[in-house]
């Protein structure tokens, strides 16, 4: 969950200094690779980013800003590890309503996923991880924070990070995601060197944002949108929230900046295609 537009920023300057939910609308997204019996096998492996030097985790911000007007809407679906007795008594983690008016809309999405969730909500996860218009990818299984200070989240150690992200993909196809991406996002955006260097040979590629919605905790849709679309560029990632109790004006917000983003001449598509039109180059 990311909960301020002003601490994010100032992960995204860590980030740079370094170098987060039908049917698809044939106007709107390609065709992406594997997703029909006719694609060939070449087709059927996600694109990713080369690795950084001495083999470190690569990290995507936004696709090529020169490729024509396309942004991808990323959704967090968060829950951590110490959150099932809310759950039990409750609270809502996941947003079937922002789903539906995804599917409605014609909107190809990639959702970033928590094991934890997967684990909690097999039967969304499994319906996501089925629709062609959903790509799925891995948020952590604990979305416990990979640095230290990040939003007073709970931290996973050096030596534990791997297996947070391989026990996050063990839940993801437990829950029937038959094809869980090679995309993770760090919980709250963190990371430094040293998360880089932990998920090195994993073969992931680690994608940020270069558009903050500022939806975690927001009572009022119509600045999310606005700031949504203020900030949006050819090639944007946009990260929103697919959690109902943290992030109750998400669907709102979606239901606004489609139609005014379409109007403008934007196409909306996957990570995986920006990555794929990124060509390997961060």
């Amino acid at each position: 969950m990311i909960p301020s537009v002003r601490r994010i920023t100032a992960v995204c300057a860590l980030g740079a200094a370094l170098a987060a939910c039908g049917t698809t609308d044939p106007t709107d997204t390609p065709r992406p690779a594997g997703s029909t019996a006719s694609a060939s096998p070449s087709a059927t492996r996600p694109p990713v980013l080369a690795p950084g030097p001495g083999g470190l985790t690569p990290v995507f911000e936004h696709g090529p800003r020169t490729l024509g007007k396309t942004v991808a809407l990323t959704f967090d679906a968060d829950m951590t590890a110490d959150q099932g007795p809310r759950a039990a008594s409750g609270e809502h983690f996941d947003n079937p309503d922002l789903i539906g008016t995804l599917r409605a809309l014609k909107v190809p999405a990639t959702i970033f996923m928590t094991g934890r969730w997967a684990d909690q909500y097999p039967t969304e996860a499994r319906s996501l991880g089925h629709d062609p218009q959903f790509e799925v990818a891995n948020h952590s299984w604990s979305h416990y924070a990979f640095t230290e200070d990040c939003y007073g989240l709970p931290t996973v150690g050096a030596d534990r990070m791997r297996a947070d992200v391989e026990r996050a993909y063990a839940s993801l196809r437990k829950a029937g995601v038959p094809n869980p991406l090679p995309y993770f996002r760090f919980p709250g955006g963190c990371y430094d060197q040293q998360a880089l260097r932990a998920l090195s040979g994993l073969g992931v590629t680690a994608v940020q944002w270069d558009v903050i919605s500022g939806d975690a905790f927001a009572t009022d849709a119509d600045p999310v949108a606005r700031q949504v679309l203020d900030g949006v560029k050819p090639g944007s990632v946009v990260v929103m929230h697919c959690t109902r109790s943290a992030a109750p004006t998400t669907e709102r917000v979606v239901r606004t900046v489609v139609p005014e983003l379409r109007e403008r001449g934007y196409r909306f598509v996957k990570v995986s295609q920006l990555i794929g039109q990124a060509g390997g180059r961060r």
